[in-house]
């Protein structure tokens, strides 16, 4: 490793970003100088190498029309991107990184030796081509250029100040191309399926690492005081994982939220400073893909429905497989007492099938009951 390369490497490992990277073709050894230098396991999410076309169609969910093209760079990026948000915690700043390249191999090459760097965070998406010389340099020395163009760009995205001789010369100029996405584009992304969540982290500090998410989801339409007190309760029941609220912009049974109705939902956490995560997934078994290994906070109406056939298609073999399969992500149910027609009930009250007892926590009533509801407040708000 050069000696200049350390002090970047550790310099994006302080940035306290995360990230997911996604290599086909290239810069291999710029993952190696990433995880060879102390902190990276604090960065470095995950990274795959997709090499043959399977893997490539499998990671992207789709075959690219071009596999060494600026598309797929950015396709990767928004992959890797989106599979960071669901392993990283809020707070931080999550980034995908996508690389593709066709470089010098065994046999000559027909076409150019190119390679392709995106990287996607929250609100940008870069993007930098190369066209190498043929016969110019060995494999291995194509791999190390293009492994300073993946370096730069990730101290790009982490906001790095770094400058990287990458030994690139004329006519090689890369071409760089950059889009922002406001927060309105950002919320339609969302919605649109094309980003898994939009996380708003609004506490004021994080002063410990937290192992999972503690998530109450709801529509917060209005949010109220038994809300915040629900997952206070459950937060004390977990105290190795972080409280969040959640809102999904997509409904089962009704149109998506619009751009405007989720800003002012999501107002009402800025004012009390708690975290919000807007998703797109309005089903639990969809919502433990996206959080893996989170604890959720829900009411014993809806763990009645989660255990209940009739929401499986009359299925119980199918409501037990899809529950089970959120059992293996490490999903726990936390369950609050609720008022299920007319009726006080809690967990003890319910018929929970054997095998996914332990998925299911009871929140003592006497820890948290609190009869009011948002239907309730609308209603007394009057139109």
């Amino acid at each position: 490793m050069e000696s200049w390369v350390r002090p970047v490497v550790e310099a994006i490992h302080s940035s306290r970003a995360q990230a997911v990277i996604y290599l086909a073709g290239g810069a291999s050894q710029a993952l190696g100088w990433l995880l060879s230098v102390p902190g990276a396991s604090g960065t470095i999410l995950e990274a795959v190498v997709p090499y043959s076309r399977a893997s490539m169609a499998q990671l992207l969910g789709k075959m690219p029309l071009q596999f060494t093209s600026k598309q797929a760079a950015e396709d990767m990026a928004l992959a890797a991107y989106n599979r960071g948000l669901k392993l990283s915690v809020p707070g931080v700043q999550v980034m995908g990184v996508g690389f593709t390249g066709s470089l010098a191999s065994s046999r000559p090459k027909h076409g150019e030796h190119r390679f392709y760097v995106s990287t996607r965070t929250q609100n940008c998406l870069r993007t930098s081509h190369v066209t190498l010389s043929k016969g110019l340099r060995s494999r291995e020395e194509e791999d190390k250029v293009s492994s300073y163009f993946l370096l730069q760009a990730i101290a790009d995205a982490c906001g790095v100040p770094a400058t990287i001789q990458s030994g690139v010369q004329d006519p090689e100029i890369p071409k760089e191309s950059s889009e922002q996405f406001d927060e309105d584009q950002e919320l339609q992304q969302v919605i649109n399926g094309q980003v898994c969540m939009k996380v708003y982290h609004l506490c004021d500090s994080l002063e410990k690492n937290f192992n999972r998410k503690i998530i109450l989801p709801g529509s917060f339409n209005p949010l109220h005081d038994g809300h915040l007190r629900l997952l206070e309760v459950a937060s004390s029941m977990c105290d190795d994982g972080l409280p969040c609220f959640e809102i999904s912009a997509i409904n089962a049974d009704k149109p998506p939220l619009s751009i405007a109705e989720i800003k002012r939902r999501v107002e009402q956490f800025r004012k009390v400073g708690k975290n919000v995560i807007i998703s797109n997934q309005p089903y639990f078994y969809k919502k433990a893909e996206l959080f893996p290994g989170s604890a959720f906070v829900i009411g014993a109406d809806t763990a009645a429905r989660l255990v209940n056939p009739k929401y499986y298609g009359g299925d119980y073999n199918r409501m037990l497989e899809i529950l089970l399969e959120c059992k293996n992500t490490g999903t726990t149910f936390l369950v609050g007492g609720r008022n299920i027609e007319g009726v006080f009930k809690v967990l003890e009250d319910l018929v929970i099938p054997e095998d996914l007892r332990d998925m299911f926590i009871s929140i003592p009533e006497e820890k948290f009951r609190m009869d009011i509801s948002s239907t309730e407040i609308r209603k007394k708000q009057g139109p």
